[in-house]
């Protein structure tokens, strides 16, 4: 798991600092650089990085906000499914979509949504999240 362990603040600062050595093009760590990726796919989001003030945000649906850390984060949870070929036969899908939407990113907002909707289910339930239902959910995009 990408960030098993970590609270909200550790987690939000650590885009805050891998996007700030990405911008002062300093090296990073194998995990910063794909959270620097992410930031990088997501210009609406770069102000957010500009200082550390929105780091304590709570971005809440009841305010009409997207959380930008969790967006991002599901991009990187899926990008991980993707390296580990878990679900077996993501890959085939994501292949897939990309060729049919044109963009690797476009695929990956695609996919992250029934990821998103898949684990906001497997919370409702109290029980881990449906590994085929989810696979069969992404055949369907």
């Amino acid at each position: 798991m990408l960030f098993a362990g970590s609270g909200r603040d550790e987690l939000r600062r650590r885009y805050y600092q891998a996007w700030q050595r990405r911008q002062q093009g300093l090296p990073l760590e194998a995990l910063d650089a794909a959270i620097a990726d992410v930031i990088q796919l997501h210009p609406e989001y770069h102000a957010l990085f500009e200082s550390d003030a929105a780091l304590g945000e709570a971005f809440t649906v009841e305010q009409g906000q997207t959380n930008p850390f969790l967006h991002m984060g599901l991009h990187l949870g899926l990008r991980e499914q993707l390296a580990t070929r878990r679900p077996a036969g993501i890959e085939a899908v994501h292949a897939r979509l990309t060729r049919k939407l044109g963009s690797r990113h476009d695929a990956e907002h695609r996919m992250i949504e029934v990821l998103a909707q898949t684990l906001w289910d497997a919370q409702r339930a109290g029980r881990a999240p449906d590994e085929q239902n989810y696979l069969e959910l992404l055949r369907k995009l």
